[in-house]
């Protein structure tokens, strides 16, 4: 055990005894004088619980239990009281009165030693309570940090949720179309994203996106990355002009080889035609009256692969009351408790079931099937959907 971690402990005794600080100077001088022992000295309990005031270093109380004004009994309790796990109690009492040993012991001393006190078996004692009192403080250093990146990954949390759209309807003044999205992130905080904007009065730029990797890292990068997507489809560029840009600056701040699988596209609001890209990303699916469809594959690369890739684009029309229903992978990809996926043929069924729903429908009930499939599961990946209904 290392001096200076000794050195944080301050050893307090409490004796009536008025030889008893004297004869632990000398028999302790040694360690006094190197500073592994560090001591100060009561006559009672009330004089000890005003030293612990004094001194909130004090980590050992080696007591007495025979005291005048405060015994080392009424002491332990009052130091019980002070719910303090890194301070420990040494009772100090005659061989016979073994009583009071087990009763103290009971009210949760840490140890005992008894009169007259064998000062090498003192020094074991000490020792052994000092290399516990520093196991509870570094737990306890380690749970108050726990506890300071949980309150931190809530924030995050908090922070992400808020840069993610949540008012809907989002266009209330816009009836040629219907949207709506959800997100609900594996842990604190997820890789998935989505967003929709419009570009100008006929154009609604809409991208989800999968982030690889997990925790603050993935968060970050997905915070970019849809800051990104939207800042340049603003602009009113091109669907593969927009993620050309985006890849290549991804691609140049990408750290840990962190990629991003990204669906984007725009929708003519007045005449239906979607231009897209589909970014190494899962295909969306169209929902018409005739059923579902699956939307053709770009043969796009993810963002942040590989540095001024061209992204080509293609086109797709919706018709009067089709819906665009875009989803990540944490959807077809959730478990169950036996290690069942719930799979793509599982998420076709319930979305032939559910055609004739408005698509905010749709995704809340999507979520719900999940959940009753995986039927308590831990969940593994973010979840994400996002909707559109074209009304023309």
């Amino acid at each position: 055990m290392s001096q200076s971690l000794q050195t944080a402990v301050k050893i307090l005794v409490v004796d009536d005894e008025t030889d008893m600080e004297p004869m632990i100077r000398q028999k302790f001088r040694r360690h006094i004088r190197e500073n592994t022992f560090d001591f100060e000295f009561a006559s009672n309990g009330l004089e000890a619980l005003e030293k612990i005031m004094e001194f909130p270093e004090i980590g050992i109380v080696l007591s007495d239990i025979n005291m005048p004004e405060m015994d080392g009994l009424t002491l332990l309790n009052k130091l019980k009281d002070l719910n303090n796990p890194g301070l420990k109690t040494v009772m100090v009492s005659a061989y016979g009165d073994m009583d009071n040993i087990r009763t103290a012991m009971n009210r949760g001393a840490f140890d005992f030693i008894t009169k007259p006190v064998n000062f090498d078996d003192l020094e074991i004692t000490i020792k052994k309570t000092i290399g516990e009192i520093i196991s509870v403080r570094r737990w306890l250093t380690e749970h108050d940090q726990l506890v300071s990146i949980q309150h931190d990954l809530n924030i995050s949390r908090e922070i992400q949720q808020a840069i993610l759209p949540k008012k809907f309807p989002p266009f209330p003044h816009e009836p040629n179309f219907d949207i709506y999205a959800s997100m609900v992130p594996a842990n604190e905080v997820g890789g998935d994203f989505y967003d929709f904007f419009l570009i100008d009065k006929n154009r609604l730029g809409f991208v989800i996106g999968d982030v690889s990797g997990k925790g603050i890292s993935a968060a970050i990068f997905m915070a970019v990355s849809r800051t990104l997507i939207r800042a340049t489809g603003l602009k009113g560029d091109s669907v593969g002009e927009c993620l050309r840009y985006v890849n290549n600056l991804l691609c140049k701040e990408s750290v840990s080889s962190m990629f991003v699988t990204v669906f984007y596209g725009i929708l003519n609001t007045q005449t239906g035609e979607v231009d897209y890209v589909n970014a190494g990303h899962n295909p969306p699916y169209i929902l018409s009256s005739n059923g579902i469809k699956k939307v053709e594959m770009t043969d796009g690369l993810a963002l942040g692969v590989l540095d001024d890739f061209s992204f080509n684009s293609k086109k797709l029309h919706l018709k009067q009351g089709d819906q665009l229903l875009l989803y990540t992978d944490g959807v077809v990809e959730a478990i169950d408790l036996d290690e069942k996926a719930y799979g793509e043929e599982k998420f076709e069924n319930f979305l032939h079931e559910n055609l004739n729903h408005p698509v905010e429908t749709i995704i809340k009930k999507s979520f719900a099937d999940v959940n009753d499939f995986v039927n308590g599961a831990p969940q593994s990946d973010d979840i994400t959907l996002l909707g559109i209904t074209f009304n023309g």
